[in-house]
């Protein structure tokens, strides 16, 4: 059997590694909020090209997080309306509802399976406040009419980034070209410059994919702030939970640091009514060692999804369309009989996930929303299924992958 995702392999890949920084945080005697995690935020904020990152407990809490800390900022108040995604896993959803904000389901895009962003303005009101764009299967759901639509409607912009660490946009350089945050800060608000660039710590990145007039963006800074998930089989896994919060904004970094610390601004003082969600000295260490490895990784994944695309044939069959920039989180294809298609690929030899059959409109915990009508979600959700996609596969599991779908 080819495995979906084998974790023991993956693992393996950086197995020398990972044991030498476990022995030396067990040596350390250090074990939370210790020189491990000041060095991954660090790292893993000028990898993301944000000048704050804030390790979490797990990819829920940094959602949870950014909703609550911009309620404690003002920005964000009960009964508020998010636009989001339909088709996400229904942690998005939850952040969303446990802040006591409420969820507007976007429906998303048959062409690329994200929001979207054409439906955006039928479903503003008076109380929509933000949008969550999730960057579902590892593919950039930014565009520039959603930045630019957050812009006009002062709509904060946050970004579920659980599924695309290390994906991203191409920005072509020149006197008309911006982001999202370059309309809302200047340099003062960045006070680390060497952080600004995305290929500052890591010169390589994404490099095959630019031509010299071009520089890379990452997911987790495209908006105000980002929600990162390191749960094991993500694209940068931990051995565990873990999760992070990527932001330019300093207001925002220090409100979710003390809220996630008991909400203390300081020793035994709680200004705020906090939790406890912190990322642990261990698991920021084998984040350290991975992260060195992600874009190599990444591109393995790519690799991967191009002889898929090219490679795969069947008329019953949909693959995913590809921008060039997407790390291939999960890969997807769609087809009407897919419970059918499942049972030939395990017959041949292939594990295979689906991702995900209920959407969370239609979840037993949300009644209130079981008469909506998102014909596009519903419909991935009926027919999508995820092939093997990771840096571990081999060339020969590649070609068996595909010789077994196109005999379906």
């Amino acid at each position: 059997m080819i495995p979906y995702l084998p974790l023991q392999r993956i693992s393996a890949m950086y197995g020398s590694e990972l044991k030498e920084a476990a022995a030396a945080v067990i040596d350390s005697g250090r074990y939370l909020r210790g020189e491990q995690v000041a060095t991954f935020e660090h790292d893993y904020a000028g990898y993301i090209g944000t000048p704050h990152c804030i390790g979490t407990g797990n990819g829920y809490d940094a959602l949870w997080l950014i909703l609550r800390g911009y309620k404690e900022l003002g920005r964000l108040h009960e009964g508020d309306e998010v636009l989001v995604s339909a088709h996400t896993f229904i942690a998005t959803i939850g952040a969303i509802v446990d802040n006591g904000l409420v969820p507007v389901f976007i429906d998303a895009r048959e062409d690329t399976l994200e929001l979207d962003e054409t439906l955006l303005e039928q479903a503003l009101t008076k109380r929509t406040r933000a949008l969550m764009l999730v960057h579902l299967y590892g593919r950039c759901a930014y565009t520039e009419r959603i930045g630019s639509f957050c812009r006009e409607h002062n709509l904060l912009l946050i970004e579920d980034n659980a599924q695309a660490q290390g994906g991203g946009m191409k920005e072509e350089r020149g006197e008309n070209s911006e982001d999202y945050s370059d309309e809302k800060y200047s340099e003062k608000d960045f006070p680390h410059s060497s952080l600004l660039s995305p290929l500052s710590s890591f010169p390589e990145t994404h490099s095959s994919l630019l031509s010299p007039h071009s520089s890379f963006i990452h997911t987790g800074s495209l908006g105000d702030a980002a929600a990162h998930s390191f749960y094991p089989g993500k694209n940068l896994g931990a051995l565990g939970d873990g999760g992070a919060v990527t932001t330019h904004d300093a207001a925002l970094a220090s409100v979710i640091r003390a809220i996630a610390n008991y909400g203390m601004t300081e020793k035994n003082v709680c200004r705020y009514a906090g939790r406890n969600s912190r990322l642990d000295e261990l698991q920021a260490a084998m984040l350290l060692v991975k992260l060195h490895h992600l874009d190599a990784d990444n591109a393995r994944r790519r690799d991967i999804a191009c002889r898929y695309m090219e490679e795969i044939h069947h008329a019953d069959i949909v693959l995913p369309t590809d921008d060039g920039t997407c790390v291939y989180h999960i890969f997807p294809v769609l087809c009407t009989d897919r419970e059918r298609l499942q049972q030939h690929l395990t017959a041949c030899g292939v594990e295979t996930l689906i991702h995900y059959p209920i959407p969370p409109h239609r979840q037993a915990c949300y009644p209130q929303w079981h008469g909506l009508n998102l014909p596009v979600t519903e419909r991935i959700c009926r027919e999508e299924l995820s092939l093997p996609c990771h840096q571990a596969m081999t060339d020969e599991e590649v070609m068996a992958v595909i010789r077994a779908v196109n005999s379906f």
